[in-house]
C-alpha cells in the first residue's frame, strides 16, 4: 500500500512540474537588454498566423515557435525592427501585423466600425423621429372624434 501511494504521488509530481520543465513560450538568450526588450515588443506587434488572435507571445503553436526563432536570429544579426516587419510581412502578408497601415486593402478594416457607428446611429434616429411623428399625429379626424363622444353620451343615456 506504501508503494502504490508513493507511485501515485511521484506521477501527481511528474504531470505538475511538466508545465515548469518545458520552460516558458518564448525563451530568450539575449546578453543586451536593449535587444530583449526589442525582442518582447516585437512579440507583441506580430500576429500567429495559426491562432489568428494571439500574438507570437502568447502563441505555443509550432509556427509561433518558429516565428520566435527567426525573429530572435534576426536581431542577433542586427537587423532593424522595419526590417524584421517587412520580411514578415513580404513572407506571411499583412495579417502578420496586429496594426496594419492604412492603405488600400486595409481601408475597410480601418474605417468599418466607424462606418457600422454611423450607419447605427442613423438608424437610430430615423427609428425615434419616425415614432415621434407617429406619436404626434392625430389618432382620428375631427369627424370621428365627434361620433365617437355621440356614442359615448348615448351609452351614458340608455
Amino acid at each position: 500500500m506504501k508503494s502504490l501511494l508513493t507511485t501515485l504521488s511521484l506521477c501527481l509530481a511528474l504531470c505538475l512540474s511538466g508545465p515548469t520543465l518545458a520552460g516558458g513560450i518564448n525563451p530568450t538568450d539575449f546578453d543586451d537588454p536593449v535587444l530583449e526588450q526589442r525582442y518582447r515588443a516585437m512579440l507583441h506587434e506580430l500576429r500567429c498566423t495559426v491562432c489568428q488572435n494571439q500574438s507570437l507571445a502568447d502563441s505555443d503553436a509550432g509556427l509561433a515557435r518558429d516565428l520566435r526563432r527567426e525573429l530572435r536570429d534576426q536581431l542577433r544579426a542586427g537587423a532593424t525592427d522595419e526590417q524584421i516587419i517587412d520580411y514578415m510581412v513580404a513572407r506571411y502578408g499583412q495579417f502578420v501585423l496586429y496594426r496594419p497601415p492604412l492603405s488600400a486593402a486595409t481601408f475597410l478594416l480601418w474605417t468599418g466600425p466607424f462606418i457600422l457607428l454611423l450607419i447605427g446611429l442613423a438608424a437610430l434616429y430615423l427609428t425615434a423621429r419616425k415614432s415621434r411623428q407617429r406619436d404626434e399625429q392625430p389618432i382620428a379626424d375631427a369627424a370621428a372624434r365627434e361620433r365617437a363622444r355621440r356614442l359615448l353620451n348615448e351609452g351614458k343615456d340608455a
